[in-house]
């Protein structure tokens, strides 16, 4: 092996930069000695004199080190002690830094961590409080609102009782809705923050809901809709008490408008669920009855005149009641974030429906319920099939007057909107509806 002299030292002969390599290799170190050591060829081969070859330099680099150790004995134990006495020196200035430290921080403790804690203490009794008046403020105003619902309804209610014509104050049931949306306004916003958050908790809250506005709603909502069912202006009936149907109509037709469901319908998906029900009610009802007293006056053709009669007035009242709808606006709603983009209460219906007019819809709906009506009565035959089909053109022709004169406007409701309407074109509605008579004939 080579030497490689060390600065102020003895010469070596051990290759200290060749084990100092960073690519040293044990594996390849001992298989480089066995090779120089051993002649290939040799079998077995002699592992004792590397194996001496490498204890000996252990041995020379074990005594190289302690030359230097004892050689190097009095400037270490200087360095040594030089570092321990700059270590204690530190430890000295570390220990007043500390103590200096702690004082400072059990000041600040006692000036800003105490007081902070106190602080903290105060900042959730004036959270408390706070919670509690406003938890006191919307109970108080749910029973304000509750006690002047009760008022209104007990207006209502008297009016309704003391007047000898049964005549109620028909504008109470608006005001109770408008006051029915307060409450709600009140007790749907239950998110942490809002008004109405934690109300469902208070007793007080709970007992009004449960004995005042939720029987109140019912009757206020029941009372409306009684009003729509019973909705009917007759021909001989004056301006004064056409005026006065009218009025009260529209206080119902608002009311169920306003007391509607909204809650969790998106603003531009909601349509007045009470109105259109109560409305298509009527509307049905009113169908059920014509289509029943028809189909019988169909096989009784002597009955005709009455049964159209009875249709015409039907037809008149949905009419009046188009008439009606179509002059009144939707109310603003409190709960509606976003106005509606309807003009009148009539479109939602006509929506509902998927028709453009009430009385279309009647006349048609009628139309192919009574075909089914003249298929029976021309598969039973007999005398009944031969008059009908004998006197199918003044059949055809009292249900094209009965068209005609049943879908314009009664005179007390004529004004501009009553007179385009009285002048319009029902020549498709009577083709259907003789049609469907005359069609089945056959």
């Amino acid at each position: 092996m080579t030497t490689s002299p060390q600065p102020g030292d003895e010469p070596s002969y051990i290759d200290y930069e060749a084990f100092l390599d960073p690519a040293f290799s044990p594996a390849a170190f001992a298989n480089a000695l066995v090779v120089s050591t051993n002649n290939p060829n040799d079998t077995p081969l002699d592992l004792a004199t590397p194996l001496s070859r490498v204890l000996f330099d252990a041995q020379e680099i074990n005594t190289h080190i302690d030359v230097l150790t004892t050689r190097s004995a009095v400037p270490l134990l200087k360095y040594t002690q030089q570092q321990t006495e700059a270590s204690k020196h530190i430890i000295t200035e570390l220990d007043s830094q500390i103590k200096s430290l702690n004082d400072s921080y059990r000041q600040l403790e006692r000036e800003v961590i105490d007081k902070h804690a106190e602080a903290d203490e105060v900042r959730q009794v004036a959270l408390r409080l706070w919670e509690t008046l406003r938890l006191g403020r919307a109970v108080g105003r749910c029973l304000q609102l509750g006690r002047q619902l009760e008022v209104q309804h007990s207006e209502y209610e008297f009016a309704a009782g003391a007047t000898a014509s049964g005549k109620e104050d028909h504008r109470a049931l608006v005001r109770c809705a408008y006051t029915i949306l307060s409450l709600r306004e009140v007790l749907d916003r239950k998110a942490p923050g809002e008004e109405g958050h934690g109300l469902n908790r208070v007793d007080a809250v709970r007992s009004l809901q449960d004995t005042i506005t939720t029987p109140i709603e019912r009757s206020v909502r029941e009372a409306s809709e009684r009003i729509v069912r019973e909705f009917s202006i007759s021909s001989t009936e004056t301006f004064a008490q056409v005026d006065d149907t009218k009025s009260r109509t529209m206080s119902a037709l608002t009311t169920l408008y306003l007391l509607s469901p909204t809650l969790g319908l998106r603003p531009e998906k909601w349509a007045p669920k009470n109105l259109i029900q109560s409305l298509e009610t009527y509307i049905r009802g009113a169908l059920q009855g014509s289509i029943t007293a028809l189909s019988r006056s169909l096989g009784q053709l002597p009955t005709l005149d009455k049964a159209l009669a009875e249709v015409m007035v039907k037809c008149q009242n949905i009419v009046a009641l188009e008439v009606i709808l179509e002059s009144t606006k939707p109310p603003s709603h409190p709960l509606l974030q976003h106005p509606t983009s309807q003009h009148n209460l009539l479109q939602p219906l006509l929506s509902h429906l998927e028709t453009g007019s009430l009385v279309s819809f009647f006349w048609r709906t009628m139309a192919s319920s009574l075909a089914n009506r003249v298929q029976d009565i021309v598969s039973r035959g007999g005398v009944v099939a031969r008059t009908l089909r004998t006197n199918k053109a003044t059949v055809s022709e009292a249900i094209r007057q009965a068209i005609i004169k049943s879908s314009q406007v009664p005179s007390a409701l004529s004004g501009p909107k009553g007179k385009g309407r009285a002048e319009a074109n029902w020549d498709r509605e009577v083709a259907v509806m003789v049609g469907s008579i005359v069609n089945n004939l056959r």
